[in-house]
């Protein structure tokens, strides 16, 4: 038993010195360490080069959905409600012109007949005047003549004086009756007057006897049936145009600013700024509505800030429009904008050329980490013009070309060995974030 144990030993033991002989060799041959392989250690970290992009500022707000232009439908008559559309009911859209509700017209087209026939009686009234004052002109000229020719008997002594008395008083009263028919003759035209305005009033009560839409509207708060009386002055019903809606957005005033900084002074002018406001501020608008696993998207103007701060959240109000909104819905996808709709508005300023953008998490404590030209870690301070959703905007410290590490290195001390590694994907991100709103 033991010669064959010995044999297998010789047969295993070559293969073990052929080993060892081969190890040594490759050891003998094996290049002199380098400083990293004798302990410096080499931290992989992700990499973008810094660009000076073209920025599209953009902040977010929300408000609420509301009419541009609501109508209330007041009542300028009073009495019973005759007629009303089939269709005038809450919701209901109505073109214009629409024919929406009668008030019963009897007791006004009486008191139109009326004031009608008075002015008729102004008429022939005054044809009376003008000729009764023309047969009392002639009855003074005839007084006249008569006061004379007795003054002139009187003198002869052929008159006596009860004949000089009496044609005096003839002639007065001549002259009387000419001069009430005169002034009723003057006061014909402002009674006139007063009767035309009148009957103007009676056709007016009667026209507004039926309420009419003045533009296509949808029916609101509806107040009143048929049959049922209404009194001058009380509220029937509302109407909100559906040609366009406006949303009064909240948004801080910090955020604001970023829309604005680099632009032109605005020339404040109060004439011009109704009609020149949305292009002199250069702000652009879209809506957004979360429906639930998908956003609907409308495109919006800028139409004008709110008269206030708000006093509670310090937040200014910006009104924007959408035009014909019932005109862009698409079932499934985009509904009606409808009065009382929270809603996301994104509001856009002008382009802000040569930005530097680097991502938010790439900033420690006022500081971000450089790949300088030998692969080592470089801090560097910089200060920020503001930030933008997740991206940060530099205002000075950083130049286009550089190597910005986005790995948070713990401890990161200057100097340390690094081996950049391009982060293609959060590049593309930051030119997305860059232009997102083009």
């Amino acid at each position: 038993m033991n010669a064959p144990r010995r044999r297998r030993a010789l047969w295993i033991l070559p293969p073990i010195l052929i080993g060892v002989a081969v190890l040594a060799l490759s050891v003998s041959r094996k290049p002199a360490p380098t400083a990293a392989a004798e302990g410096e250690p080499v931290r992989a970290v992700r990499t973008l080069t810094v660009e000076a992009l073209t920025l599209v500022p953009h902040v977010q707000g929300y408000g609420s959905v509301q009419p541009a232009q609501v109508w209330s439908a007041v009542a300028q008559v009073a009495g019973r409600v005759v007629q009303m559309h089939p269709q005038l009911r809450d919701g209901e859209i109505l073109p214009a012109g629409t024919e929406l509700l009668r008030i019963d017209p009897v007791d006004y087209e009486l008191n139109l007949a009326q004031a009608q026939a008075t002015l008729a009686e102004l008429d022939v009234q005054q044809s009376n005047t003008e000729a009764s004052l023309e047969i009392e002109r002639r009855n003074l000229a005839l007084a006249q003549r008569e006061r004379e020719r007795i003054a002139s008997l009187a003198k002869q002594g052929t008159a006596s004086r009860s004949d000089t008395d009496s044609a005096e008083r003839n002639l007065l009263a001549s002259r009387a009756a000419v001069q009430n028919l005169e002034n009723a003759l003057a006061l014909l035209p402002s009674q006139r007057n007063v009767q035309k305005a009148r009957v103007a009033q009676a056709e007016r009560d009667l026209q507004n006897t039926l309420i009419r839409a003045p533009f296509d509207l949808r029916v609101a708060g509806l107040a009143v049936e048929a049959e049922q009386y209404v009194g001058k002055g009380q509220t029937l019903f509302r109407g909100d145009a559906v040609e366009r809606v406006e949303i009064v957005a909240q948004f801080n005033l910090s955020e604001m600013r970023k829309l604005f900084i680099g632009q032109d002074r605005i020339s404040l002018d109060p004439a011009a700024l109704a009609d020149r406001l949305p292009e002199m501020t250069g702000l652009k608008a879209r809506v957004n509505l979360d429906m639930g696993g998908h956003i609907a998207t409308w495109d919006a103007r800028f139409v004008r800030f709110s008269d206030q701060i708000d006093s509670k959240t310090r937040t200014l109000g910006v009104v924007v429009a959408v035009d014909r909104p019932f005109a862009k819905v698409r079932p499934g996808e985009r509904p009606p904008l409808s009065k009382g709709m929270l809603v996301q508005v994104d509001l856009e300023g002008r382009a802000q050329a040569q930005r530097i953008l680097v991502p938010r998490h790439a900033i420690h404590a006022g500081q971000v980490y450089l790949v300088d030209d030998d692969s080592r870690l470089a801090l560097r301070d910089i200060e920020l013009l503001y930030n933008l959703d997740g991206t940060s905007v530099v205002a000075s410290g950083l130049s286009g070309g550089e190597q910005l590490v986005l790995s948070d290195l713990v401890p990161a001390v200057a100097g340390m060995r690094l081996d950049p590694r391009p982060d293609d994907a959060a590049s593309s991100a930051l030119r997305a974030a860059a232009g997102s709103a083009q």
